[in-house]
């Protein structure tokens, strides 16, 4: 990037960005509103037939969208990666660029000063997480979708991964999350952290047979696996991949979908784990151990729990939200571990809470 484009993108900041993009008239065919959404990473841009969405310029762990390089090359990324899934949604990306009067514009003559994703946009309604939310969980429609999943995960190459390379991943990732949650700004107990945490690093050590096993399951799959990125119908569509580290979505499926199916247990969507299972099963033949399902779900509500609590640095959030929805995540935590230790054949050293949980979105 030349030093001139890195003086353009000084010059125009974040919020003149947004509010040009939050303006009708920013698009070729002229919509009669935009609905804008703020999420933790990025901006959207809703009109009637299509969605925009533009990475903010932040720079966190593996995440890096902090230079226009960055941010071009993410949005790309985005492109390529979700057309595995979802091939009819992701249009392409647009730049955002300036003029020689300094006005905004999408796309035409000018230097960008940013680049934004572009997808048609689907109904909400249509999303997994709605159809929970909304009590009208359609089995076959489920099925469905899982199938796709199931043959993208049996179409993809294994990734070459040792057993202790694959272990270690997760050693990291729970000691990783325990110390995090231990921020005093966070209120948790740290007791009970202490207990999650070394129930999750006891059953990597006793089941390291099983885990060396795995290894050998391991693909570049979605990365970020949610009810709000599966969109049910006769042609299912997964979006919104993890784009920005390649490590993280190279992933046992069986991870991934105890993930998904956790989230949806989270929302009231207890059923859908054991039809994603079936389903992988059938497409697959990878009979995967309940204990080994239960220990992925307990690891990624560890980890879902810290990603929630880190909305309390931003001044905006709800921090009664967040740190209620934490609370939910361990406790899902704590179950999902229990199980794994019980039907291990392991000695329970973590008792899951008995108070049923109740949505938050």
């Amino acid at each position: 990037m030349s030093h001139e484009a890195d003086r353009d993108e000084a010059e125009v900041s974040l919020e003149r960005k947004v509010a040009f993009l939050r303006q009708p008239d920013a698009y070729a065919d002229r919509p009669g509103f935009v609905e804008a959404k703020e999420t933790h990473m990025s901006w959207v841009f809703l009109t009637r037939e299509h969605a925009y969405k533009l990475k903010k310029p932040i720079r966190r762990g593996p995440l890096d969208y902090a230079s226009l390089a960055a941010r071009r090359l993410n949005a790309r990324r985005e492109v390529v990666l979700n057309r595995r899934l979802a091939p009819s949604v992701y249009l392409g990306t647009v730049a955002l660029r300036i003029d020689a009067d300094a006005r905004l514009h999408l796309g035409g003559g000018g230097r960008a000063v940013d680049w934004l994703v572009q997808m048609r946009r689907l109904p909400q309604e249509h999303t997994l997480e709605q159809a929970i939310l909304e009590h009208r969980l359609d089995e076959a429609a489920v099925r469905g979708a899982a199938r796709c999943l199931a043959l993208f995960f049996r179409a993809a190459r294994p990734i070459p991964l040792t057993p202790d390379a694959y272990r270690a991943r997760f050693e990291t990732l729970i000691r990783d999350t325990h110390h995090a949650l231990q921020r005093q700004v966070f209120e948790l107990s740290r007791e009970r952290l202490q207990q999650l945490a070394d129930a999750q690093l006891g059953f990597l050590a006793a089941q390291a047979a099983a885990f060396g096993a795995r290894a050998g399951h391991v693909v570049e799959g979605h990365g970020d696996l949610r009810p709000e990125h599966v969109y049910l119908g006769d042609e299912p569509l997964v979006m919104d991949c993890l784009e920005f580290d390649r490590s993280l979505r190279e992933l046992d499926p069986a991870d991934e979908l105890a993930f998904l199916a956790m989230e949806c247990e989270r929302l009231g969507g207890a059923a859908v784990g054991p039809w994603l299972f079936a389903v992988y099963r059938e497409v697959s033949g990878d009979a995967v151990a309940p204990a080994l399902t239960a220990f992925y779900a307990a690891s990624r509500a560890f980890l879902r729990a810290k990603l929630a609590l880190w909305h309390l640095d931003s001044p905006s959030a709800d921090p009664a939200h967040w740190r209620l929805r934490a609370h939910h995540y361990l406790a899902l935590a704590e179950k999902h571990v229990h199980v794994a230790q019980t039907a291990a054949g392991l000695t329970a050293t973590v008792a899951p809470d008995s108070r049923p949980v109740v949505p938050v979105r």
